[in-house]
């Protein structure tokens, strides 16, 4: 069997930007159960789509500034302007389907919220409230999608939210702590399988 695939003891791709490994170090993986946080979350994996995390990741505080905190309430409540200052703002990536996307999002979090549903709920509905232990050995081994984040699309699209697909929603499990994918050997997996318990546990 080959050796673990990364260097420096990290997971090879956030190897190369003090930023990235930063990230890796104290956030990707860790269990999440903050609905504004999850919601930010989902909003910016979706900004992600097409993109390099890093670049999503360079102008994150430059989207909570803009985008309010990720406030749904505040968001459900963007005009059509708000929506054309924020494709004018060099300081975050001008997709306006992916603003507009951030205002419908916020929409479909109220209704869920308003049926007395959360995104909290909802997502770790999936791993029936405990992280799955991916344990890859490479970076070959890490999919891009998995049945779960198939059902997880689906019930988003379903509840009205949009950059919501099978690769966006495991990206989205990965960075939550639904699933830990540090590889082997990456100091972090065991770190963040250690916080893997039930809520409240």
């Amino acid at each position: 069997m080959n050796a673990p695939e990364h260097r420096d003891g990290r997971c090879p791709w956030c190897l190369g930007s003090a930023l990235y490994m930063d990230y890796h170090d104290t956030e990707w993986g860790v269990p999440c159960r903050d609905e504004r946080a999850l919601f930010e979350m989902l909003n910016l994996e979706g900004a992600q789509a097409g993109l390099s995390w890093i670049t999503i990741l360079r102008r994150r505080e430059n989207y909570r500034r803009l985008f309010l905190g990720f406030d749904p309430v505040r968001l459900a409540a963007f005009e059509d302007a708000d929506i054309e200052r924020l494709v004018a703002d060099p300081a975050i990536v001008r997709h306006r389907g992916k603003i507009e996307g951030v205002r419908r999002n916020a929409r479909a979090l109220l209704d869920m919220h308003e049926r007395g549903e959360t995104l909290v709920g909802l997502a770790w509905s999936f791993v029936e409230g405990v992280p799955l232990q991916g344990r890859p050995r490479a970076m070959a081994e890490v999919p891009s999608s998995t049945p779960l984040s198939v059902a997880l699309s689906r019930e988003l699209k379903r509840r009205g939210f949009v950059f919501v697909g099978p690769t966006i929603a495991y990206a989205f499990m990965q960075a939550a702590g639904l699933v830990n994918d540090h590889l082997e050997g990456c100091p972090r997996q065991s770190a963040v399988a250690a916080l893997g318990g039930p809520e409240g546990s």
